[in-house]
């Protein structure tokens, strides 16, 4: 949409807080891009030249680790800005940003993004947002480092949950390989399927092929919290 005062999405992020004339502006200079299922949008080491505000799809952020395996460390819906990090400290982005499934962006301008940031409660939001990535990156580590694969896998799933919401048959709504669900969590995908397995006997999920259903999200809160385990 090219009118951003129009444009529901903008509700969920940041943009909510310009006013009517800072948004016409920034609709005068934005691109709007349509990526299909696979396409790379960010590209570590890439400079960006501007931020992303995604319309709709979903999509994964990941880095390359010291063995050369992928690590997805965050998901992107519709709603979600990105880039802002890279804007702001002149610097290319330190993660690959991947479509999951076809996605429309509108991509702001770093001009068009630093004039926004004069808006007090806009640039407020952005810190917040910059604070957050933060809390999420150390959460990251402490998780790797203190917590077995059953309790990360557990955190995984609601989390996921709780990100993409449920599909009509209650199904988690966005579909992963097991590779993709052991990048999350730094595991064999060997580890992910023997536990989604485990899971799946004791009744606190239900799978078919990429598709999850969690039927007893209390346990698996438990589990993620490591006070409830059973044997694999």
């Amino acid at each position: 949409m090219k009118n951003c005062n129009l444009c529901l999405i903008r509700h969920l992020n940041a943009l909510k807080e310009l006013s009517k004339e800072e948004l016409d502006r920034i609709a005068l200079y934005k691109r709007i891009h349509h990526y299909k299922k696979g396409d790379t949008i960010l590209r570590e080491g890439q400079p960006t030249h501007g931020i992303y505000c995604v319309m709709s799809g979903k999509g994964k952020l990941t880095r390359i680790n010291s063995l050369g395996k992928e690590q997805i460390v965050r998901f992107i819906k519709s709603g979600n800005l990105i880039g802002y990090r890279s804007a702001i400290s002149n610097e290319p982005p330190a993660l690959n940003l991947t479509a999951l499934e076809d996605m429309t962006a509108c991509f702001i301008p770093k001009e068009a993004f630093e004039e926004a940031l004069e808006n007090r409660q806009f640039s407020r939001k952005i810190m917040e947002l910059l604070s957050e990535d933060l809390k999420q990156a150390n959460l990251f580590i402490t998780n790797l480092s203190q917590h077995t694969v059953k309790e990360r896998l557990a955190d995984t799933l609601l989390n996921l949950e709780e990100i993409f919401g449920t599909d009509k048959e209650g199904n988690i709504n966005i579909a992963l390989s097991r590779e993709e669900l052991s990048s999350i969590i730094g595991t064999a995908s060997e580890s992910v399927i023997r536990v989604l397995s485990s899971l799946k006997k004791e009744g606190i999920i239900f799978t078919k092929a990429k598709k999850i259903k969690l039927l007893d999200k209390q346990k698996l809160k438990q589990i993620a919290e490591g006070i409830y385990s059973r044997d694999l």
